[in-house]
């Protein structure tokens, strides 16, 4: 078996695929796969791919099969945008067709098969998707993921953000789009999945086990390079330039996973690059549980602006905002930092 097996009852298990590709498992009685396999344990994967499309299917011996949704964020041309209310700093927090589109394929097609597992999405929608269609087809790679351990079902968070990056998205600076899914366990980030839809690249690692991605060969810290978010940049600006001196370059950009990605070596020029992300606002956790897992597998950090770890089960509230790094010494990097409650601005 690979990765991590859920138990008692369904017995679930969740890994990842090296391209693409959020991969999870299940052995349990009456979930049969569409096409004929061999009665060996069975995998069924959900996958983001070339503008999410994504895929669900079943393996038994290299039997699969695969669910095919649409590109439901690249090809959204109509946003149909609204807000859905306001931050608590007053802030309007939009929603597209592509956000609802998105998490209908997300949340349904993990949700509607493991009832057991808990599934945080930013976006709500009562619509059930049933129109998903089945095909044979699953990479190689999965094969060389080592096994997992068994852990129970109610043990499991699953974080799912179907768009990060909405505000840019409308303004059609979809660089910084990105589709996320996070599992955690017992609060701990275990996997992580960070997909560009409009680039076709997709950022994974499995804590411990294995992942596409790395840090940077070199990173600067008199000065670091830090990346704040774009659409309330002014008051961190100041944070910044008083923990690390006004020389501090600053790069504003949209998304939490983008962000995350600025840190690390990616395989084309297309990226912004920073050494150290900081979030001084309050944060949701679907916004930076797979960034975590990315993270954490290379021995990086992702804290609050105090140091402490976040917990990724219960509440999708971060209040302590976030200090992001890795590469470079975490601690040195918190102790420089002024005194900021996110609660109190």
């Amino acid at each position: 078996m690979h990765g991590i097996a859920l138990t008692p009852g369904s017995n679930l298990w969740f890994t990842i695929l090296p391209k693409d590709t959020w991969l999870f498992g299940l052995r349990r009685p009456g979930i049969e796969p569409s096409t004929p396999c061999a009665p060996e344990p069975r995998l069924l994967h959900t996958e983001a791919k070339s503008g999410f499309e994504g895929s669900a299917g079943c393996v038994s011996r290299g039997c699969s099969t695969r669910w095919q949704r649409g590109e439901e964020v690249r090809d959204e041309n109509s946003l149909k945008e609204k807000s859905k209310g306001k931050t608590r700093v007053g802030d309007s927090e939009l929603l597209t067709m592509g956000d609802l589109q998105s998490h209908r394929k997300m949340f349904n097609l993990i949700k509607n098969t493991f009832p057991e597992i808990m599934v945080n999405s930013e976006e709500h929608d009562n619509v059930v998707d049933k129109a998903a269609t089945w095909s044979q087809d699953i990479p190689a790679d999965i094969y060389k993921i080592p096994a997992g351990k068994d852990v129970p079902a109610e043990s499991i968070t699953v974080w799912i953000d179907p768009l990060d990056a909405t505000q840019e998205y409308t303004e059609n600076l979809v660089k910084y789009v990105t589709t996320m899914v996070c599992v955690a366990v017992d609060g701990k980030p275990v996997i992580g999945v960070i997909h560009q839809p409009f680039t076709g690249f997709t950022a994974w690692a499995f804590v411990g086990v294995g992942s596409n991605m790395r840090p940077r060969s070199s990173y600067s810290v008199s000065p670091p390079k830090v990346i704040v978010s774009r659409s309330h940049s002014g008051k961190v600006k100041s944070f910044v330039h008083d923990a690390f001196g006004n020389s501090t370059t600053i790069v504003e950009a949209g998304g939490a996973g983008y962000k995350v990605l600025s840190l690390l070596e990616m395989p084309a020029d297309t990226i912004d690059q920073a050494d150290v992300y900081i979030h001084i606002r309050f944060i949701k956790k679907w916004d930076i549980c797979a960034g975590a897992a990315l993270l954490n597998h290379m021995g990086g950090h992702m804290t609050t602006l105090k140091g402490e770890d976040i917990d990724y089960s219960g509440t999708p509230i971060n209040k302590g905002g976030l200090v992001v790094s890795v590469g470079v010494d975490h601690k040195a990097m918190l102790e420089r930092l002024p005194n900021w409650d996110p609660e109190k601005h």
